[in-house]
């Protein structure tokens, strides 16, 4: 297992980050299970820390779906709320979890989040799943610090405009669900998706359903060439391609276990060739899975 992992400057912050990092939300009441491993760590000590805002539960029915409020009242009280769950004095970075859909402007809200900045509350702030123009009215009121998109070799849709206008404007890019919720993983199959619960998002998904799953799966299959001649897993490779675009700065990777991170934290040194680069391209327009450019422009090669 991995255990020194290289760094890379989050945008103009600060802070230097692992090209992986842990994503938590999958091990439920996630900053409380957090808070509780920060305990009795000094700040020298303590991984950074990053949350979000924006979805708001309702505490008397739980099982209600969350709604997108980014009022101001209310971002400040998930604020607090996560200080206390996390047991920190300051978060390290904040970001709005996706846009509001009750028509609070964008500016509204960033002005509330670029407050709690200048309050000491959270060190950097950053936004996910904004688009390109949303960014933009960010960027107006106050600098984007990070943009966390879904990205991977199945959805690639952000490489579009979000990824480089981070790159354009020197906003850090924190990919999340790069595996693709699992398809992109050695052990994935059909088998595997009509065993989920009834009540598993992944089956409402377009991606986890025919014809698009076994196209996936089929592309899946194309890294394993890959993933043996560099002796690690193919979950580590399609981790890996998304941290070879240039403007990225690292993914964030779910998990449940130790040994699911063991799967792919080999990720954060692993350097893909330009002839495996070209190889997944190749495979990606071969066999048609999911959306988006199969190249960085940057990494794009000529014969």
């Amino acid at each position: 297992m991995v255990t020194n992992l290289p760094l890379r400057q989050l945008g103009t912050t600060d802070m230097e980050i692992t090209r992986v990092g842990f994503g938590s939300w999958a091990t439920g009441h996630s900053e409380e299970v957090v808070g509780k491993v920060l305990r009795g760590r000094g700040a020298a000590d303590r991984p950074y820390v990053f949350t979000k805002c924006g979805l708001v539960w309702d505490e008397s029915d739980p099982m209600k779906e969350a709604v997108r409020s980014l009022a101001s009242k209310s971002i400040r009280r998930e604020c607090e709320a996560s200080l206390r769950r996390l047991g920190v004095e300051r978060i390290d970075l904040y970001q709005i979890h996706r846009p509001d859909e009750f028509g609070v402007p964008v500016e509204e809200s960033w002005r509330t989040m670029s407050q709690l900045v200048e309050e000491g509350k959270v060190r950097a702030i950053g936004v996910s799943n904004y688009d390109a123009s949303q960014l933009r009215k960010c960027e107006s009121v106050r600098h984007v610090d990070s943009l966390q998109p879904p990205f991977s070799l199945i959805k690639r849709d952000a490489a579009v405009a979000e990824i480089p206008w981070c790159n354009a404007n020197r906003t850090g890019v924190i990919v999340y669900s790069p595996m693709q919720a699992g398809i992109l993983t050695d052990s994935f199959s059909v088998d595997r998706v009509k065993k989920m619960a009834d009540d598993d998002w992944r089956k409402k998904s377009v991606n986890f359903q025919t014809p698009h799953l076994e196209k996936n799966i089929v592309l899946r299959d194309a890294l394993k060439p890959i993933a043996r001649r560099h002796d690690t897993s193919v979950s580590a490779v399609a981790v890996a391609w998304t941290l070879a675009w240039p403007a990225v700065t690292g993914a964030i990777v779910g998990a449940r276990s130790s040994s699911q991170v063991d799967g792919w934290i080999a990720a954060a040194t692993l350097t893909l060739t330009a002839g495996d680069l070209d190889e997944i391209a190749s495979a990606i327009e071969r066999i048609g899975a999911g959306s988006g450019p199969t190249r960085s422009p940057s990494l794009t090669i000529t014969q």
